[in-house]
């Protein structure tokens, strides 16, 4: 289980393990916080296309779909 700090999402570089769309670098662009400061949601980009995909931040703890960096 990859480890994630809610607080250091913005800007992370994250590898997708299956590539999407023969995409699998990604940075996380924009974090979404409830009222309480919490993460509800994110958006990734990727880096070839500019793509965007809004992710729920748990799934980054996946390490069969995502690895932290780019690798």
């Amino acid at each position: 289980m990859n480890k994630i700090s809610p607080k250091k999402l913005l800007n992370s570089k994250w590898t997708a393990v299956v590539p999407l769309d023969k995409e699998k670098h990604f940075i996380i662009i924009e974090v979404e916080y409830d009222e309480d400061g919490a993460v509800m949601s994110c958006l990734i980009e990727a880096i070839m296309s500019k793509r965007s995909i809004q992710i729920q931040w748990r799934d980054l703890k996946n390490p069969l779909r995502w690895v932290q960096g780019w690798k």
